[in-house]
């Protein structure tokens, strides 16, 4: 297999990627902005599938932290995208929780719950982030399957604290610094930071046990073998 052969797995957040990798899968860790060329090389260099996975936000009311949803399609600003009918049958075999619908792609964070709603409210997408449409192009004009399997960590009515926004580096990591930072400028936000924090662990435990059950290859036809099991404590 190629550096990009089989199955890519399309993250931005560093423990997105580390949670993604697996037999069969090569991880491609990149901000919205820097996606679409670095997808492009990477189907250039043999991948056959592109899987959108990580955490997302929640757009539909009453969808907790911890939600899986399996898209159907990404919707973006103008169109549908439809996903892989195939693996996303074989994705929500592995998760019968899952939900089925479509996923939101936004170039900007939705921080707010008033931006949120109206994102629901315009399009009944389940969940949105900043990825996965930038995949779904990419894989549609190149003729590749694409699907995304993603974890609500903020649910629809969830306020995201300033310190969530300026936290992330654009190369998926965590700046401290910067979290501190803004809490000492807005000691105001402590407690939906604190909220965030409780609801990303929900998060991060539900994204792991997906990926578990999924297997090798994030349950792509090519790499079949035996889910992992996973008790989550």
């Amino acid at each position: 297999m190629s550096e990009f052969g089989g199955v890519v797995a399309v993250t931005c957040i560093a423990l997105e990627a580390r949670i993604a990798r697996s037999a069969g899968v090569t991880v491609l860790r990149k901000p919205s902005s820097q996606l679409g060329p670095a997808l492009e090389a990477a189907i250039a260099n043999g991948a056959t599938g592109v899987i959108s996975f990580g955490i997302a936000g929640g757009l539909k009311p009453g969808l907790r932290a911890g939600t899986c949803v399996v898209a159907s399609g990404v919707r973006t600003a103008d169109r549908v995208i439809a996903t892989d009918a195939a693996w996303s049958r074989r994705l929500m075999a592995a998760i019968p929780d899952a939900l089925h619908g479509e996923v939101f792609g936004s170039d900007i964070m939705l921080s707010h719950p008033v931006q949120k709603q109206e994102i629901h409210a315009s399009s009944g997408a389940l969940a949105v982030d900043m990825e996965s449409h930038v995949a779904a192009q990419v894989a549609a004009a190149r003729r590749v399957p694409f699907v995304a399997c993603r974890i609500i960590i903020d649910a629809a009515h969830r306020t995201l604290p300033p310190a969530s926004a300026v936290g992330l580096r654009e190369d998926g990591t965590t700046d401290i610094l910067a979290v501190l930072g803004s809490v000492m400028r807005e000691p105001g936000q402590i407690p939906d930071l604190i909220r965030t924090a409780r609801d990303a662990r929900v998060a991060w435990r539900a994204l792991w046990s997906a990926r578990h059950r999924l297997g090798a290859g994030l349950g792509f036809a090519e790499y079949e073998e035996p889910a992992l099991s996973l008790a989550v404590a």
